[in-house]
């Protein structure tokens, strides 16, 4: 018979404090992929209305462009991919064994670059929706 231990709501929710860069690398890296399979998915419906003719895919688009909070999503959208695109490389030049030594600032390097670009796009993905 195996014993265990509970450790309690409130020492489980204070261990991601103990977490490093690299556990959160890891983290934001799966959430991100994760998040791209779902676009894939949604990408992949809104491309099948092409089926039924070029006037609905049209119209699906232009009706979708037209909603602010899928505005608000590409950005999100654009967040996402850069930051695994990033982090991806970052972890390229890991595994070749390129800047073993500064893993924890290449990951905030990679935070603080996604969030440049995507700062620096966000007139340019809500021009004319607002």
């Amino acid at each position: 018979m195996s014993q265990s231990y509970d450790r309690g709501l409130v020492e489980d929710f204070g261990r991601w404090t103990e977490f490093s860069a690299g556990m959160w690398a890891w983290i934001f890296h799966k959430f991100t992929g994760w998040v791209l399979i779902g676009y894939l998915f949604t990408h992949i419906a809104v491309l099948s209305t092409a089926m039924s003719g070029p006037e609905v895919y049209t119209s699906t688009l232009q009706g979708l462009e037209e909603l602010l909070v899928v505005r608000f999503l590409e950005v999100g959208l654009l967040a996402v991919a850069v930051f695994h695109i990033l982090n991806g490389v970052r972890l390229l030049f890991v595994d070749l064994g390129l800047g073993l030594e500064s893993q924890d600032r290449s990951f905030y390097a990679s935070l603080v670059l996604t969030g440049a670009i995507v700062v620096a796009s966000v007139p340019t993905f809500l021009a004319g929706a607002l």
